[in-house]
């Protein structure tokens, strides 16, 4: 039995885990964990995710159950999942990581504590998204410098980063395939006279509206030609069942740092 604790428990993330999680063989939830200032310290995580109660209350604290959990799924904050990096690799807990918008002092502390257990961290868990990663990359190394690429994306009002970590994620498999610098490539928005469009450029559309759950595309457009690779999520059930695969993964795993392309096999295929 895989004991689990969720960090960001009262969140769309949170509740969605937590009914996948109770759906799941082999896996028990025994923590949920939130912001201390949250207003749900104290709410049964079951009552929440509509399972009805199952006596697990929000806790604002992960000390309690670091001695008690296997696995710690973390769709919180940056802050907060570089502090619980830290104490989940001084206790020996394993770590899949779904919190965007990580800063590169929050990265090197994931990495850090990638050297003691293992994490699986990803921008989007979904085995769709996955799969667009694979097929953007072999797309850019077929058509290479002959296509203009923009990637684009929407999500619902509340979602603070911008791009969002799936949409950097796609522009870094495009940019790595062409042996680009995405730092150096990148254009997040256009405005005025901007000139023409140079080839090398990676572009970035964004959309914040309503309840959008997830929608992503990769463009490729060339001289009488267009090909678009496109993902579109209808409810979070995708990327908690993909958090959820990650933990039973990294079960059989020491330390290291990996992501959904090392769960689904995809690493090495083309």
């Amino acid at each position: 039995m895989i004991k689990i604790a969720i960090a960001g428990a009262a969140g769309r993330m949170g509740t969605t885990l937590a009914q996948v999680i109770h759906q799941t063989e082999g896996m028990r939830l025994v923590g949920a964990i939130e912001q201390p200032d949250s207003s749900m310290i104290g709410a049964d995580v079951g009552e929440m995710a509509g399972l009805g109660k199952i006596d697990l209350p929000i806790s604002h604290s992960i000390g309690e159950l670091l001695g008690t959990i296997d696995v710690l799924i973390d769709f919180s904050s940056p802050h907060a999942t570089a502090s619980n990096a830290t104490n989940c690799a001084n206790k020996g807990v394993k770590l899949v990581v779904g919190t965007t918008g990580l800063s590169k002092e929050h990265l090197a502390a994931v990495r850090s504590a990638s050297e003691q257990i293992p994490i699986c961290m990803a921008s989007n868990f979904s085995t769709g998204v996955n799969l667009c990663l694979k097929l953007a990359a072999l797309a850019a190394e077929i058509l290479g410098n002959e296509v203009d690429i923009e990637i684009s994306e929407a999500h619902h009002r509340d979602k603070v980063d911008s791009p969002s970590g799936t949409a950097l994620a796609l522009g870094a498999s495009v940019a790595d395939a062409l042996k680009r610098d995405l730092d150096d490539v990148a254009v997040y928005g256009r405005e005025g006279q901007i000139g023409k469009r140079p080839r090398e450029a990676i572009g970035f559309s964004t959309i914040r509206a309503g309840d959008i759950v997830g929608d992503h595309s990769v463009l490729f457009a060339g001289d009488g030609e267009l090909v678009e690779i496109k993902h579109r999520a209808s409810n979070r059930m995708a990327f908690a069942t993909g958090a959820v695969r990650a933990a039973i993964w990294l079960s059989q795993k020491s330390s290291g740092l990996y992501d959904m392309q090392d769960v689904l096999g995809l690493r090495q295929q083309v």
